[in-house]
C-alpha cells in the first residue's frame, strides 16, 4: 500500500511538473508583447505589444520620409523636398518578418523564435537618385551656375595671335552629395512628435565643369605663328570670277587641320558650293577658255599650293593646269577638276595647322599658322625644258576657192616644265629635290581648207570627253 501510494504521489508530481512546463512555455510562446530588451532602430520596443509596434513603426518610417530636406547652392538658391522625393526610402522588413514568426507555427517553434529573437535591429536606409538627379539636372545647373564657354583663339588682321580663357561653371558632385546625403539622414525610429519637427538643412557639393575647349588644350595644338604666306593677284577678273574666288576662299578659311589630316580641296568646293555657290566665268574645257560655272576656283588650290610648298608641307595630290595661268609662273600651278583633280595635302608639321585667307583689294592672300622651325625656309623655283610648237589641224570648207585656207584658230605653244624646291636652315641650302615636271600641251592651229580635187582627205579630229578645269559641272 505504501509502495502504491509513493507511486501516486511520483506520477501526480510529475503530471504537476510537466503541467507547470507547458504552462510556462504557452505563457512565454504566445506572449503578445515583444521580448524584453528589444530594440528597433534606437525606439525601445520590449514587453510592448507587438501589434502596436507594427503600426508603430510603420507610422515611423514614413514620417522619417516625410522629414523636410533643404538642399542649399552657393549662391543662395534653395531646393526643398521631403526624404522621399529626394529619393531616400525606409523599411523594417526583416524586424516585422521575424516578429510575424513569434505568433507562427507550433508551440514550440514560437518558443524557438522568441527565445532567440534577437534584441537589436537597424532599420533599412534605401537611396536611389534618378528623382533627384531629374530636378539637379543639367538644365537646372546651367540655371543656377550658368553654361561653361569655350576658350577661344583668334588671329588679328596682323597675324597675332589672341588667346580668351575658358569660362568654368559648377556641377553637382553627385558621389559627393550621395555620401553627404547618407550621413545627414536620420536612422533611428525616435518619437512621433520628434520626427514631425525635423528639418536637414545640406549644401550641395559641387565640382567645376570645364567646357570642352580649354586654353590649355588650344596652347597644346602649338598654333604659335605665321609660318607662311603666299598671295596672287587677280588682275583684270571679271565681277564672276572674283565673286567665285571669294567663295572658295570663304570655304577654305579657318580650316583646323589635325596634324597628320589631309586637307581636301574637293570638300572645300562641295562646302563653297553649297553656302555661297558659284556663278558663270570662263572656264578651261579640253584646254581652252569657254564659258562656264565656278571659273577661278583653281586660284585658291593653286595660291594654297604654294603655301603649303614654303610651308614645308607634304603634297599628297596635285596636278598642273592643261594650259599656263596669268597668275603664277609655269610649274606652279595646281589644278581642279570635279570628280577627275583634287588638290590634297597632309599637316606633317606634327602640331595643329590652321588656314587663313583674305581677298582684299585684286589680291588674295593665304596664310598657314602653326608650328614650324624659325631657322628654316624653302625657295621654289621653275624652268621650262622644252617648247613644244603648235601643230596644225585641217577643216573642210568647200566655200573657200579650191586650195584656199583661212586659219579658223590660232595654235599656242606648249612647255615642259620643271619645278625644284630647296630646303635652306640658318640661310644655307642643304636639300634640293625636283618637285614635278609638267606639260602643257600646245594648242593645235586650225585651219580651213577646200582641197577641191586634191587627193588628201581632211581626216576628222577625235572626240573628246569634256574636262573642265578651274571650275564646276553643271548640274
Amino acid at each position: 500500500m505504501t509502495k502504491i501510494h509513493a507511486a501516486l504521489i511520483a506520477f501526480i508530481s510529475l503530471l504537476l511538473a510537466a503541467s507547470l512546463v507547458y504552462g510556462g512555455l504557452y505563457l512565454y510562446g504566445n506572449s503578445p508583447v515583444l521580448p524584453k530588451g528589444t530594440v528597433l532602430g534606437g525606439w525601445p520596443v520590449g514587453e510592448l505589444p507587438a501589434q502596436e509596434v507594427a503600426e508603430g513603426a510603420q507610422a515611423r518610417l514614413k514620417a522619417l520620409e516625410a522629414v523636410p530636406l533643404v538642399l542649399r547652392t552657393q549662391n543662395g538658391a534653395e531646393l526643398t523636398l521631403t526624404l522621399r522625393e529626394a529619393g531616400i526610402a525606409y523599411e523594417a522588413e526583416d524586424f516585422l518578418r521575424h516578429q510575424g514568426e513569434l505568433t507562427s507555427g507550433g508551440l514550440l517553434d514560437r518558443v524557438r523564435v522568441r527565445h532567440s529573437f534577437p534584441r537589436h535591429w537597424d532599420i533599412g536606409v534605401h537611396l536611389e537618385l534618378a528623382g533627384l538627379k531629374n530636378r539637379l539636372s543639367p538644365s537646372w545647373e546651367q540655371e543656377n551656375f550658368g553654361a561653361p564657354v569655350n576658350a577661344t583663339r583668334q588671329i588679328t588682321a596682323d597675324d597675332r595671335i589672341v588667346y580668351t580663357e575658358e569660362t568654368t561653371s559648377f556641377a553637382v558632385d553627385w558621389p559627393a552629395l550621395e555620401q553627404a546625403l547618407r550621413a545627414a539622414v536620420p536612422t533611428r525610429l525616435q518619437d512621433l512628435a520628434k520626427l514631425r519637427g525635423l528639418e536637414i538643412r545640406l549644401d550641395i557639393p559641387l565640382t567645376v565643369k570645364e567646357p570642352p575647349v580649354t586654353l590649355k588644350l588650344l596652347k597644346e595644338q602649338g598654333v604659335e605663328r605665321r609660318i607662311a604666306q603666299f598671295s596672287t593677284s587677280l588682275g583684270t577678273s571679271g565681277p564672276g570670277r572674283t565673286y567665285n574666288v571669294e567663295a572658295a576662299a570663304k570655304a577654305v578659311d579657318g580650316t583646323v587641320l589635325p596634324p597628320g589630316a589631309v586637307f581636301d580641296y574637293g570638300k572645300a568646293i562641295e562646302k563653297a558650293q553649297a553656302e555661297y555657290g558659284f556663278r558663270e566665268a570662263p572656264v578651261i574645257v579640253n584646254g581652252r577658255l569657254q564659258p562656264g560655272t565656278g571659273g577661278g576656283i583653281c586660284q585658291v588650290s593653286s595660291t594654297l599650293y604654294n603655301a603649303a610648298l614654303h610651308a614645308g608641307l607634304e603634297i599628297v595630290e596635285r596636278r598642273n593646269h592643261s594650259v599656263p595661268v596669268n597668275y603664277l609662273p609655269k610649274g606652279r600651278d595646281a589644278t581642279f577638276a570635279q570628280g577627275y583633280i583634287n588638290f590634297r595635302f597632309r599637316n606633317n608639321t606634327g602640331k595643329v595647322l590652321v588656314i587663313k585667307t583674305v581677298v582684299q583689294g585684286r589680291s588674295l592672300t593665304i596664310k598657314l599658322f602653326g608650328t614650324f622651325p624659325r631657322n628654316v625656309t624653302y625657295h621654289v623655283e621653275s624652268r621650262t625644258v622644252e617648247v613644244l610648237p603648235p601643230t596644225d589641224r585641217y577643216v573642210s570648207d568647200p566655200s573657200l576657192p579650191k586650195g584656199g585656207t583661212r586659219v579658223l584658230q590660232a595654235g599656242k605653244t606648249g612647255y615642259i616644265v620643271e619645278t625644284y624646291i630647296t630646303k635652306f636652315v640658318d640661310g644655307k641650302a642643304v636639300e634640293k629635290k625636283q618637285l614635278s615636271r609638267d606639260v602643257y600641251h600646245a594648242q593645235k592651229r586650225v585651219i580651213a581648207i577646200n582641197r577641191g580635187g586634191m587627193s588628201r582627205t581632211v581626216q576628222p579630229e577625235p572626240v573628246k570627253k569634256p574636262l573642265v578645269e578651274d571650275g564646276i559641272k553643271d548640274s
